[in-house]
């Protein structure tokens, strides 16, 4: 018999089990199997094993070790597809396209100058940056400071800007003119004037009640600022604005609206300090003056006692041989009201009071206010020409276009002649009363002209309206040749003797007058007169109202104060001599030596130097020597100490100075500061 073959199967099998993969039964690869895997290799393995130890040799040779089934693989999602990406066809390259030139950024200014800031926001650029710019030019600014339109357009270029500079277009303001042979009279413009409790009010009511344009029912049914009355069939137009307050006010910015003053006197009470102010304050205006004696009712009134007063002020009375009408009147009892009317009629006669119709319209504003209903409402008295709803207008800083005219009724009118006044709707914003309203033929040029009017106002509400280098300037060119004083004294002894001492003053062909002067505080009365009459107002040992210190600082006028009679005497004097070309000398202050120099990036160059006699002043005029030779005569413009800015640096100390334009400092230069004083006169 054949032998039977030794089956190996079982041993090979055995033996490469610890290479063979349980799952696929292919080699395994490097990738670590999980723990589970490896636990059933371990457990088949150890059955294998204990399989050879209890199984005898001749149950091995038949006995065939199959190895655990793999548990079933687990089903992965087919990766899809990878789309196609088309290529693009290649295009064949166009040439580049030319580069078009930046549109060149225009700035309109109507100056010469313009503010950091302002540059700065034209091209788009932080403040910072035009000031950096500056600094590399050696100057020194904040972002409010003006600079040239030339280096503007420097820094601009530096910053990659383009700029051109243009004036922005400016309308010229021209009054329209008066045709002589069209003029026809008009009403006369009546304003009350007097003391508090003298019965302005009651004789404004007196005249309201009984003459209202004769005619119309219902009487005043609103408050426009004026009313027409009517007597003998002529028309006479009162403001409702009693008080010389109102009345300066209006002629402090340049309104003449008054034709006649109507002077309200109490026959009790006599001449107060109130009539004295209305007195001056109608001289000023030179207004003629008709006195309404007040009050004759009263039991204790005695006329010649308040003539002799009035008289002793300049007013003489008719029936004393002089020039000033003066009317007995009784605002209570209607007594003298339609004496008084015909008066004033009469005074108008004799002034021959014309105007225009067919002009150009040109008015006044009285007051003005924001209504509600209506928007901005102003109240205007209509000059010359005839002003007509729809007509196109510029007032003050405003313009606008007329969209509804009412007369005091609170009637709605088409137009409205010289003389009338009316309230009026459409103004862009509300006008400031005394401002002047111009009727102009397009809403383009109306708005150039108000914000023209409005960049003026700006401009001089930075000055003094008064000041000693004007009036020497007006008096060079011959135009200025008085100097107007408000005088405001403690007591009546006080103010009598200043008086006495200015009243004659003249130096030179410069006279001095006197337009008002009263005992008490300054008020806001005195500083109205003061800059309608463009006047210095002198205080002696009083103080200031404090709404009166606030109008003066915001009109700009002068107030100066004094506790020694002839200290106010002989600033006057000098004021007055200041008024004539003054002579100026040259006076050294110090000198220095520049020691070293010192470049910075933001500054340039400061010149180290040390003061060897009397003093550095900054703002004050230096010279540069180099031996002999003067290469340097301008400003100190920048002096330190260290790191601080100083205003002043005194002998034997050591100093950086840094002036505008000029950095060809070497050591050992000497540096001349010196100033322009006045010259004392020899009297």
């Amino acid at each position: 018999m054949t032998p039977p073959k030794k089956t190996t199967t079982s041993k090979k099998t055995a033996s490469k089990k610890p290479e063979t993969d349980v799952k696929t039964a292919k080699p395994a690869k490097a990738k670590k199997a999980p723990v589970v895997k490896k636990a059933r290799v371990k457990a088949t393995k150890e059955v294998v094993a204990e399989s050879k130890k209890s199984t005898p040799k001749s149950e091995k040779k038949s006995e065939v070790i199959k190895p655990l089934p793999p548990p079933p693989p687990r089903k992965e999602p087919p990766l899809p597809s990878p789309v196609p990406v088309p290529v693009p066809s290649p295009k064949p390259l166009s040439p580049p396209k030319p580069l078009e030139p930046k549109p060149e950024l225009k700035i309109n200014i109507d100056t010469e100058n313009i503010s950091v800031k302002e540059l700065a926001d034209k091209i788009s650029a932080k403040p910072s940056e035009v000031i950096k710019e500056l600094m590399k030019r050696g100057q020194l600014a904040n972002i409010n400071q003006r600079i040239s339109s030339a280096i503007a357009q420097e820094i601009a270029a530096s910053l990659g800007k383009i700029v051109v500079i243009q004036k922005k277009e400016t309308v010229k303001e021209e009054r329209p003119r008066i045709q002589i042979d069209k003029l026809v009279l008009r009403p006369p413009i009546v304003t009350i004037m007097g003391h508090v409790d003298h019965g302005k009010t009651k004789l404004l009511d007196a005249i309201r009640k009984t003459r209202v344009a004769e005619g119309e029912a219902g009487g005043i049914t609103q408050h426009i600022g004026a009313y027409q009355v009517v007597i003998n069939g002529k028309k006479v137009t009162f403001l409702d604005t009693p008080g010389h307050e109102a009345f300066t006010a209006l002629r402090a910015r340049g309104a003449k609206v008054t034709d006649i003053a109507v002077l309200v006197v109490a026959a009790d009470d006599g001449v107060k300090p109130q009539t004295i102010e209305a007195i001056d304050h109608a001289k000023a205006a030179g207004v003629p003056i008709i006195v309404a004696i007040n009050k004759i009712d009263k039991p204790d009134s005695n006329l010649d006692r308040v003539k002799q007063q009035l008289s002793e002020l300049g007013l003489q009375p008719e029936d004393w041989g002089g020039k000033t009408v003066m009317v007995p009147t009784s605002a209570r009892q209607g007594q003298g009201i339609s004496e008084l009317l015909e008066m004033i009629l009469l005074v108008a006669e004799l002034q021959e009071l014309k105007a225009d119709p067919d002009g150009i319209p040109v008015g006044i504003v009285i007051e003005a206010k924001l209504d509600k209903g209506k928007g901005p409402v102003a109240d205007v008295l209509v000059q010359s020409g005839t002003l007509r709803v729809g007509d196109i207008f510029a007032v003050g800083h405003v313009f606008g276009r007329v969209k509804a005219l009412f007369n005091e009724h609170g009637d709605r009118l088409s137009e409205a002649g010289p003389a009338t006044p009316v309230e009026v709707l459409g103004a862009s914003a509300v006008p400031t009363a005394g401002d002047m309203l111009q009727v102009l033929p397009t809403e383009k040029e109306a708005k150039q002209i108000a914000e023209q009017r409005q960049e003026l106002q700006t401009r001089v509400s930075r000055g003094k309206v008064l000041s000693l280098e004007d009036f020497s300037k007006h008096v060079k060119a011959g135009e200025q040749k008085t100097l107007n004083l408000v005088v405001k004294a403690d007591v009546q002894g006080s103010l009598e003797a200043i008086k006495q001492s200015l009243q004659d003053m003249t130096v030179g062909n410069i006279k001095l007058n006197i337009i008002h002067r009263g005992a008490g505080t300054v008020t806001e009365s005195d500083v109205m007169l003061a800059k309608a009459s463009a006047a210095i107002i002198a205080g002696f040992n009083v103080g200031m109202e404090e709404n009166a210190e606030v109008l003066a600082a915001k009109e700009g006028v002068e107030v100066r104060h004094y506790n020694i009679i002839y200290k106010l005497i002989d600033d006057v004097k000098l004021a007055m001599e200041g008024l004539l070309e003054p002579e100026y000398e040259e006076v050294v202050i110090g000198h220095a030596t520049v020691r070293n120099l010192f470049k910075f990036s933001k500054i340039g160059v400061i010149a180290g130097c040390f003061v060897k006699d009397g003093k550095l002043v900054r703002g004050s005029k230096i010279r540069v020597f180099r031996g002999q030779e003067k290469i340097y005569d301008g400003k100190l413009e920048s002096l330190k100490r260290f790191k601080d800015d100083v205003k002043s640096v005194d002998q034997n100390y050591e100093c950086g100075i840094a002036i505008l334009g000029f950095t060809n400092f070497q050591a050992g230069d000497e540096i001349e500061d010196y100033e322009m004083r006045e010259k004392p006169r020899q009297r």
